[in-house]
């Protein structure tokens, strides 16, 4: 899930600063917590692995005591009304899945402590193109009746031999490297995505961290520094504020060792090559004016691929729900909403998809456009798309949800296709084939030369679809041939990016020139060294609906007690959790 506002763009369009709700941090500040940092990065690095379980074990706590607090807030600052559906989202997209990240971080270096690497729900196993997979989903038994019909498994690049796949695993355990410091450049959209960075880089990567909030929400700082107390206690994390000016101080400070940043690939090239016509130049000519190591996610183009079937009525009603709630969710602030719906022309029931996606966007009250620029990226969109239908009833300070239909597929240079819209849009495109396997080869070549972006893509394919052994062997060879960091079949990819037994980030293989969605991942708590893409294999329909279906009434009760539950995992709490799942 991606967002900035370090004073950079995203795609072509530009994201103002937002207004500052913190104090910036002074420069002297920000010079004795980075020298803090640096005067602990080599205790950090020795510290024994039991002690980092029990920070672990106490940082469950401590988020879980700060969680009320920070949905509180988020809701507020994003105009969602307490108690409603919407405020699920703030839930299970912010206290929740960090709880997560945090316990099966802790059960990773418990295995780590014992074993020397993190065990695996699933068996590895070689693929028939050679590559070595590793299910990480469901995670036990609490996750198959939570995630029931659900797998995931986490796909190694070329040349990870089965063999040799434990020495990938938990690397910087496995040496003693010395210790650094890190700088997290947080996003301003989905609030778990700074502390699980933060949480990645100290746990996976072993580095102390100093985490520049977003201006967009860092009125999270405070609360984030209650839910983090155990690390920046002991001088292993620090919480700094400000705008663009205090990001590029922080990126080209001698004590700063490497960078992590959550935003767009405009971001990541002002920080390598500097601004404006210098900075073109620099990259120009190869000669970055930061070559500190850079991890980064970057954004994406997302395309949902249609697989063409026997769809019944229910079918169609389910997948309109699942398509709109892509866009919908967090009114459309996601780098994982669904930006391309890609379909067959030929299908008989791609108008009748389409009018169900209609009918759900229609039926959903619009959302306060909270992201700076966000008018101003819709009406880009609008002016290259003046047909687009806009739905829903906007008031003042919110956006209709925009759907811009039939677009042809030959223009490469389309908006909806170059451009991460980063707002209340999305778009749908139709390809010709003369067979539905041909359709599926030529939506993933759509996907992979014209869509921008590397980062996530869905499948959607019936399961009659898959009896015809040429669709089936063409779907797999699809998720197969997705340059995407994660494909989730049937659902949304943003499961990719809550399992957090997943990886997140972008397809490996972008390099400081053409970085698209960025380089490296995050949440991995598997901690594999060389992974390649993360797949997710969810049912065609499921019951209960899921909790990120924007239809869902009980979203808020469950991801309250989701919270709860990820916290401390027991039988008894699994009735209220599943209650309100099926009144949803």
């Amino acid at each position: 899930m991606t967002a900035t506002a370090h004073g950079f763009d995203v795609g072509s369009a530009t994201i103002p600063e937002a207004a500052a709700t913190m104090p910036p941090t002074a420069r002297g500040e920000v010079d004795r917590a980075l020298a803090e940092l640096s005067a602990n990065k080599q205790r950090w690095a020795a510290l024994a692995i039991a002690e980092r379980v029990v920070l672990l074990e106490r940082l469950i706590a401590t988020t879980l005591a700060a969680s009320r607090r920070w949905v509180d807030a988020a809701i507020a600052a994003k105009g969602i009304r307490p108690g409603s559906p919407q405020e699920g989202e703030e839930w299970l997209g912010g206290p929740m899945v960090t709880i997560r990240n945090l316990r099966l971080l802790a059960q990773s270096l418990r295995d780590v402590q014992t074993i020397g690497y993190p065990r695996t729900p699933g068996k590895p196993y070689l693929r028939a193109d050679g590559k070595v997979a590793v299910p990480v989903t469901p995670a036990g038994f609490f996750d198959r009746i939570l995630f029931a019909g659900f797998a995931a498994e986490v796909w190694m690049q070329p040349g990870v031999k089965l063999d040799d796949l434990r020495s990938t695993q938990a690397v910087a355990y496995r040496t003693k490297s010395a210790g650094k410091v890190a700088l997290v450049l947080a996003a301003g959209n989905v609030s778990s995505i700074g502390p699980m960075d933060a949480l990645y880089k100290l746990f996976a990567e072993n580095q102390v961290v100093a985490l520049k909030m977003n201006p967009v929400n860092e009125y999270l700082g405070p609360i984030f520094a209650d839910a983090l107390r155990p690390l920046v206690e002991r001088g292993f994390l620090r919480i700094v504020y400000g705008g663009a000016a205090a990001g590029a101080y922080l990126c080209n400070h001698e004590l700063v060792d490497e960078i992590h940043i959550t935003g767009s690939d405009k971001t990541h090239d002002a920080i390598v090559f500097g601004v404006g016509a210098e900075g073109k130049h620099n990259k120009a000519s190869r000669t970055p004016i930061n070559r500190k190591r850079i991890t980064s996610e970057l954004g994406n183009v997302s395309p949902i691929i249609v697989v063409p079937g026997p769809w019944s009525a229910k079918d169609i009603a389910f997948h309109g729900a699942n398509l709109a709630s892509m866009l919908t969710n967090n009114a459309g602030f996601n780098c994982n909403a669904t930006r391309v719906i890609v379909q067959h022309d030929g299908w008989t029931q791609r108008g009748a998809l389409l009018d169900a996606v209609r009918a759900t966007l229609a039926a959903t009250p619009t959302r306060k456009a909270y992201y700076p620029g966000a008018s101003d990226r819709y009406r880009s969109f609008l002016a290259a798309h003046p047909d687009a239908e806009q739905l829903g009833r906007a008031r003042d300070g919110e956006l209709p949800w925009m759907l811009a239909a039939g677009l042809d597929p030959r223009r490469a240079d389309d908006i909806c296709f170059t451009t991460e819209a980063f707002c209340s849009v999305t778009s749908e495109v139709a390809l010709r084939a003369s067979s539905v396997a041909e359709y599926v080869a030529a939506a993933v070549r759509f996907a992979n030369e014209t869509l921008w972006g590397t980062l996530n893509a869905g499948i959607i394919v019936h399961p009659r679809s898959l009896r015809d052994p040429e669709v089936a062997h063409a779907v797999e060879q699809g998720i197969a041939d997705l340059r995407a960091g994660s494909v989730v079949v049937n659902h949304w990819p943003a499961l990719s990016y809550a399992l957090v037994s997943t990886t997140w980030g972008a397809f490996p293989g972008h390099d400081a020139y053409d970085i698209r969605s960025g380089s490296g991942v995050v949440h991995n708590t598997y901690l594999f060294d060389k992974a390649e893409k993360s797949v997710i294999r969810g049912p065609f329909r499921v019951f209960p609906k899921p909790p990120w279906f924007v239809t869902n009434r009980q979203a808020q009760a469950i991801g309250e007690r989701m919270t709860r539950f990820e916290a401390a995992p027991t039988v008894a709490k699994l009735p209220g959790v599943v209650w309100a799942a099926i009144r949803g």
